[in-house]
């Protein structure tokens, strides 16, 4: 049995219930980097994107150890039947993307992570667009979050996820043996000295670039290579930030 370090919500323990059950058939995990979790307080994740499926086996781990992650997620999902409704009554934080009214969210993360929750934010903001699935250009959404809570930042590298759910795939890949996810966990982002600097761009943009190179320095281990020196921009390569930029969807 869970013991939850925080208030998790009965909708909340039931939809976990039901997504550990179905990521136990498919996948296996190979996790590293646990030590770099914080046992106490509240603390923000920030994982890379490569498939739909990938928020799934970090916050599996996490959830059995007690955390039950409160995402930043997407408004189209929360406008989804059933599955917004889950949302809305799993203590998640809805994030109206590319708006006016973006930056609403983030009282709510603030909130959450003086509450002593374990708080996730894409930082990419969409499903990487890197051509071999490197973390692309970060927005800027955590940098400003960790910057005005002060909470811990975990960099979180994942692989495996897009075998089993490719990028914009529709079908996930079933297989007769269970796809290995490997989940690494980095150790906290220094950001020490930015917390002493006025929020403004340059001082935000610097923790954005600070935690997509940690991110990407824990998929580097977990790939076994080296990620490209430049990040991949999606505006440089005149794609749309946001959904599927190959069929025009909502992503």
């Amino acid at each position: 049995m869970v013991v939850h370090r925080t208030h998790t919500p009965v909708m909340y323990r039931v939809a976990a219930g039901l997504l550990r059950g179905a990521m136990r058939v498919v996948a296996r995990y190979e996790v590293s980097g646990l030590e770099h979790v914080p046992e106490q307080g509240g603390f923000l994740i920030t994982p890379n994107h490569i498939s739909h499926v990938d928020p799934f086996p970090w916050a599996h781990v996490l959830y059995n150890r007690g955390y039950s992650p409160v995402y930043l997620a997407k408004s189209t999902l929360f406008d989804t039947p059933v599955v917004g409704w889950v949302l809305r009554h799993a203590k998640q934080v809805r994030v109206d993307r590319e708006t006016s009214t973006a930056g609403a969210a983030l009282v709510h993360a603030v909130r959450a992570l003086d509450e002593g929750e374990c708080v996730v934010v894409y930082p990419e903001g969409s499903l990487t667009r890197d051509p071999d699935l490197w973390p692309m250009r970060g927005k800027t959404g955590a940098a400003r979050l960790a910057l005005q809570s002060g909470a811990p930042v975990i960099p979180v590298a994942q692989w495996g996820p897009q075998e089993l759910l490719p990028r914009y795939a529709k079908r996930p890949r079933l297989s007769r043996h269970r796809r290995l996810m490997q989940v690494r966990f980095g150790p906290p982002i220094d950001l020490g000295d930015l917390r002493d600097q006025p929020l403004n761009a340059p001082t935000v943009t610097a923790a954005t670039a600070r935690i997509m190179a940690a991110i990407t320095t824990e998929l580097e281990v977990l790939r076994g290579e080296r990620a490209p020196a430049e990040r991949f921009d999606p505006k440089a390569h005149g794609l749309r930030v946001t959904g599927d930029y190959l069929s025009g969807e909502q992503s």
